[in-house]
């Protein structure tokens, strides 16, 4: 099915560093915001890292917190054919122009989260941005095996970079 992305990037004048996911999850497409699948462990891992309590479900809260601690958020992906919420599934994709972020903020490193959406940066958005991105696991539920404890401390980094 083809799936076009609903909602822009969150980000300010102040972000320092830059998330990235492939697509919006269905879940995430419905509530009109970044990682809202329940199960998702995004909203629990990026506030632990700072000492503040999951925002699992919080809209509102989710992005006082990101724009408190300099952290913008987007996709790589504009639109693609995609199954659910299965990145193996992804085909046909046409990136977003990082661009929009780099030249509003001063953005310091740039994250992606999973292999895929790594992937996909690397192929389509790294020749235009001349920035590398740090390709963290997943925080979705599909990757189980990656416990909640070692999704901090490779999330560290993005706290690392956003506070340098």
């Amino acid at each position: 099915m083809l799936v076009t992305h609903e909602f822009g990037p969150w980000y300010d004048a102040q972000s320092r560093v830059l998330v990235l996911g492939t697509m919006p999850s269905p879940k995430s497409r419905e509530a009109g915001f970044y990682y809202a699948h329940p199960q998702n462990r995004f909203w629990r891992v990026l506030p632990a890292l700072y000492g503040e309590p999951p925002l699992v479900g919080d809209i509102a809260a989710q992005q006082d917190f990101l724009t408190r601690r300099h952290i913008a958020l987007w996709d790589v992906l504009a639109s693609c054919e995609i199954e659910g919420a299965s990145d193996s599934s992804i085909r046909n994709p046409v990136p977003n122009d990082m661009n929009v972020i780099l030249r509003a903020a001063p953005i310091r490193a740039i994250f992606a989260t999973g292999q895929k959406a790594g992937a996909l940066y690397k192929k389509y958005c790294l020749p235009q941005c001349g920035i590398p991105a740090q390709v963290l696991p997943s925080t979705s539920p599909a990757n189980c095996a990656v416990k909640l404890d070692a999704l901090c401390e490779k999330y560290a980094a993005i706290r690392q970079a956003a506070e340098a």
